[in-house]
């Protein structure tokens, strides 16, 4: 590798059989994907002499052999940089698989050529949910792979933190501190929506650093009539504005009673996302002017923040450890403060979801914020 501090070589460098390993990143960006990439490469070199090949664009690019490599990187340059230098797509392996057209392989045949071809003695997947998902599958079709966190949600079942989601809540709490003047200045109620489609840890830590009023969450369905009555009462206390933090799965009491099935149907057929219903809703309830503001990709945009740096690179150093020790089929977890490996067959299929006696919603009550329940 080139360039910046891939030249240094640990003295008593450890022996390693896994030589060569394939790197990619799937589902959405994140802040600090690039850092844990650098971190893996230069303490997988640094430390054992792997050698390291991108493959671009996720799992597509795992299925077409689009691959080249790493030490082509400047990772002084890549340390804060926002993103994936790898680039990223949704493809699902397992999911519906075809043919390719111009070879007739199914795409896990493509991944088991495009392991041949480069020679890999491994993969590391860094994602979320979905990423680990399949990296579970491969791991049960023999594969050698390893699983790093990364979302902007903190919902990876089995591990306490994931990369991504400190600068997430960062740029989250910004944006409920900027609206704020625009809802003091206009006498409004502003309904700022925050992602989370499936759990709400963003929107709850955001919620509290950003002093909403109302944060509605899609682990608890919420009675409108209950979070106008909370508006009001705050209008009668003196205060001409409120703000409402709002995530994109936040779901009423009425949504709450449907099946997974249903629910999603009710969703498709929405010509807005629930930020807005919920905004017509308080206006309606209260006659208190509200608008709605979408923070929308700015939350998983951007440079990473220096704890995401630090823990990336944590991660990243820690999946060259895991590769040497042969610790395949596990996802690189955070608890207490240490790694642990964790069975990727444990983390794949599920969402850690906010528990109704999560300390940090007692904390938020006793702050005066409204849930809606």
């Amino acid at each position: 590798m080139t360039n910046n501090k891939s030249s240094v070589i640990i003295e008593g460098m450890k022996t390693s059989s896994v030589k060569t390993v394939g790197i990619l990143t799937s589902g959405g960006d994140a802040p600090g994907l690039n850092a844990a990439i650098r971190a893996l490469c230069l303490s997988g070199q640094n430390k054992y002499g792997m050698k390291f090949i991108g493959v671009r664009n996720g799992y597509r690019g795992l299925i077409d052999n689009d691959t080249f490599k790493l030490d082509t990187l400047d990772f002084d340059a890549l340390i804060n940089q926002g993103g994936t230098a790898l680039g990223t797509s949704r493809v699902k392996p397992f999911k519906n698989p075809v043919p390719d057209p111009k070879t007739g392989l199914l795409p896990v045949d493509g991944i088991r050529e495009t392991f041949k071809k480069n020679k890999l003695d491994a993969l590391v997947c860094l994602g979320g949910n979905g990423t680990n998902t399949t990296a579970s599958l491969l791991a049960e079709d023999g594969f050698n792979v390893i699983g790093l966190p990364k979302t902007i949600d903190n919902d990876i079942v089995g591990t306490d933190e994931t990369f991504g989601f400190q600068t997430a809540i960062q740029v989250a709490t910004e944006g409920l501190n900027a609206i704020r003047t625009t809802a003091k200045s206009h006498s409004r109620v502003m309904v700022v929506e925050i992602m989370g489609h499936k759990v709400g840890w963003l929107g709850l830590y955001a919620g509290i650093a950003g002093n909403a009023d109302v944060v509605l969450l899609p682990e608890m369905p919420y009675d409108i009539n209950k979070v106008a009555e909370a508006l009001k009462a705050r209008k009668d206390a003196g205060y001409n504005y409120s703000i409402v933090a709002c995530s994109e799965g936040a779901l009423d009491v009425e949504e709450g009673k449907l099946s997974k099935k249903e629910f999603k149907k009710l969703r498709e057929g929405m010509s807005q996302s629930v930020a807005f219903r919920v905004a017509k809703e308080i206006e309606a309830a209260t006659g208190i002017e509200t608008r709605t503001s979408v923070l929308g990709y700015l939350q998983r945009g951007g440079n990473p923040c220096p704890y995401d740096i630090l823990l990336a690179s944590k991660i990243g150093d820690a999946a060259a450890d895991f590769l040497a020790e042969k610790k395949f089929g596990n996802l690189v977890a955070v608890q207490g403060g240490q790694i642990v490996p964790v069975p990727l067959s444990v983390v794949a299929g599920k969402v850690k979801s906010i528990s109704l006696d999560e300390p940090l919603l007692q904390t938020a009550r006793d702050l005066g914020i409204c849930f809606g329940d």
